[in-house]
């Protein structure tokens, strides 16, 4: 597993999250706009010490998820026997988000770490009253709150375990756990001290801003989601395991008590929040730290039911079917790992999967950045070159494969989605830190095509063109045929102010390459064609306009026309009359089908602009039925 993991984290490139942590490592801080700092030391303390690669990155985090399988062990053995313990150990490979833990550099690596040591150092305290491990659980809790604002579920439950067991109480009585409570609050300082002197924007994210607080029916499919990514059956004995933990927990066992406070404080809450929270973005990881304590009682429960099983069938039919749980998970593991795998082979397996099934999200940034650098030395531009992009993640990239250029991102959607628009203020990196520190500077700008649709590329190129004096297209680079593409400019004189700007309104509506809006009129999505057929559609273009719309299937180009039909239509719904060609918006072509083979295609519109910027648009699955 750990070999898959290697590979895979050498082979993978950074992610947004990844690359934005190690760019946060670059300006060193108590805490950022939407995390404490230890996310961004493990990725910045791996690439100063492994070198400045993805792999080196991600080198930290790999080694506290592959620790993972030593700390259940770790946990499990006072509570239980070693057989037990071991096969706690062996458990956490067939839960399959536990089992790719680390393989990223994301905070839930190293929360989940800090997690289970607090855990166990909490039971050695209460079972042994050492000074040392409540000091141990002290400092592990205050690395924890450093780590994520979701390690105060801990502590929560720690505060639950504390109160339920009876036999603990006494604890209240000694100074040994207020001063480790008093080390834990330690860890409350760096979120605390940036809320505090930046409006409370981490808070607001994470509590408010973030979350619709309205119900949503699709919350309300979390459990279901949830059986998925955990495996079902597997799932289903986690829950299991923790109605038992609390039944014998309601009879006083502390073990049992421990195990069930923080499996149940961490399922519980995402439980009853999932229809009022964020459905918006990726949050199918976060009850991860509720299953692993239930890892520990998981076995028993497992030789419990196969023993169920064994009264009423043939043992060994009881024994295939509880086997079937962790093989099924771990099956389930080998898919995640296929899944994230597959975008480090986007190429081999695009040809057997056809455009637009593999994400790109970890792919295509090293050829991007290969091909800006090649840029830069063919237009004799030097490396410390002025680099704007439109979404931070790109600019991210870019500081990363290009240490000496100088970026700003003039993103106000992603980074504000994610938590992080505050974050580039503070650095200056922003839209103002741009107009105030590169003032008449020219610079590369970079678009990343593929993330956006036409109003999004609308907005972005009318706010670029309210920057800089002019833009004019350099090239673009059309990865995995298409599904990833990017856009370079020549953007000239970083103007200083909004007024400045509007200074040259006239010239700007001239000289600003906006994108094509495309519609195909027929075929219509999932026609079946054949014979002849004439393909008809409309295109606007409130730039240069258009020279040529070329018709593509499966990414191969068959044809191309121009814009020759007249269509008022278009022009009075679209506001078309500010295209240079209208009324002449629309365009057909004759598809003569008998040249190729029946059978199921991606129909796709290229439109090629006067300034040479080539978009693709329209894409629609067809069926071609020759007679």
């Amino acid at each position: 597993m750990i070999g898959i993991k290697l590979l895979l984290a050498f082979r993978l490139e950074l992610y947004s999250d990844e690359i934005f942590y190690w760019q946060a490592s670059q300006f060193p801080a108590a805490a950022y706009s939407d995390l404490p700092f230890m996310s961004a030391l493990l990725a910045g303390s791996g690439a100063w010490l492994f070198g400045n690669s993805p792999l080196a990155v991600r080198s930290l985090f790999l080694i506290m998820g592959s620790c993972l399988p030593l700390l259940m062990y770790w946990l499990a053995r006072p509570i239980t026997d070693q057989r037990q313990a071991l096969e706690a150990a062996a458990l956490s490979f067939c839960l399959p988000m536990a089992a790719f833990l680390g393989l990223l550099a994301v905070p839930d690596a190293a929360m989940i770490f800090w997690g289970l040591l607090f855990i166990g150092m909490l039971e050695r305290a209460t079972r042994t009253g050492y000074a040392r491990w409540w000091i141990g659980a002290g400092i592990i809790a205050a690395l924890g709150l450093s780590t994520h604002y979701r390690f105060s579920l801990y502590i929560i439950a720690a505060v639950i375990y504390m109160t339920a067991c009876q036999v603990h109480w006494h604890y209240w009585r000694t100074g040994k756990l207020w001063l480790a409570a008093l080390i834990a609050t330690v860890g409350l300082y760096p979120a605390l001290s940036f809320n505090l002197l930046n409006d409370l924007s981490g808070i607001d994210y994470h509590l408010l801003s973030r979350h619709p607080w309205q119900f949503q029916s699709e919350g309300l499919l979390h459990p279901l989601i949830q059986s998925v990514v955990v495996t079902p059956l597997l799932y289903l004995l986690l829950w299991y395991t923790l109605w038992i933990l609390l039944k014998r927990a309601w009879k006083g066992d502390s073990h049992a008590t421990l195990a069930a406070s923080f499996a149940g404080v961490n399922l519980g809450v995402y439980l009853l929040l999932a229809p009022w929270s964020d459905t918006t973005r990726t949050t199918l990881h976060w009850p991860l730290s509720g299953y692993l304590p239930l890892l520990i009682f998981a076995p028993a429960t497992l030789r419990s039911l196969r023993d169920q099983l064994a009264r009423r069938w043939a043992p060994t039919t009881a024994c295939r079917l509880t086997a079937a749980v962790p093989t099924l998970g771990l099956m389930g593991t080998f898919l995640i790992f296929v899944g994230i795998g597959s975008q480090g082979f986007n190429h081999q397996l695009q040809n057997m999967l056809g455009t637009g099934v593999l994400s790109n999200k970890m792919a295509g940034w090293q050829p991007m950045t290969a091909h800006l650098e090649l840029l830069l030395t063919d237009s004799g531009l030097p490396a410390d070159s002025l680099i704007v992009t439109d979404n931070y993640y790109t600019s991210a990239q870019v500081k990363f494969a290009l240490p000496s250029a100088r970026t700003f991102t003039i993103d106000q959607d992603k980074t504000v989605r994610d938590g992080r628009y505050a974050q580039y203020v503070l650095w200056a990196k922003d839209e103002a830190g741009l107009r105030q520190n590169a003032r008449g500077l020219d610079a590369v700008f970079v678009t990343e095509d593929s993330t956006l649709n036409y109003d999004e590329k609308l907005e972005v190129m009318n706010r670029a063109c309210g920057i800089f004096q002019s833009l004019t297209l350099i090239n673009q680079l059309f990865l995995y045929q298409g599904d990833k593409t990017f856009s370079f400019y020549y953007a000239k004189n970083v103007q200083t102010t909004d007024e400045q700007a509007h200074s040259n309104q006239e010239l700007l509506e001239n000289l600003c390459p906006r994108p094509s809006l495309v519609w195909l009129d027929f075929p219509a999505r999932r026609e079946t064609v054949g014979n002849l057929y004439q393909i008809s559609g409309w295109v606007v273009n409130n730039g240069f306009g258009i020279d040529v719309v070329r018709i593509l299937l499966n990414g191969e180009v068959v044809g191309q026309t121009t814009r020759n039909q007249i269509r008022e239509d278009v022009v009075a719904r679209q506001n078309g009359r500010v295209d240079p060609d209208a009324p002449n918006l629309g365009f057909e072509y004759l598809l003569d089908t008998s040249v190729l083979r029946n059978g199921s295609y991606q129909l796709t519109i290229e439109t090629i602009a006067r300034n040479g910027e080539r978009q693709l648009s329209a894409g629609r699955r067809i069926s071609i039925r020759n007679p």
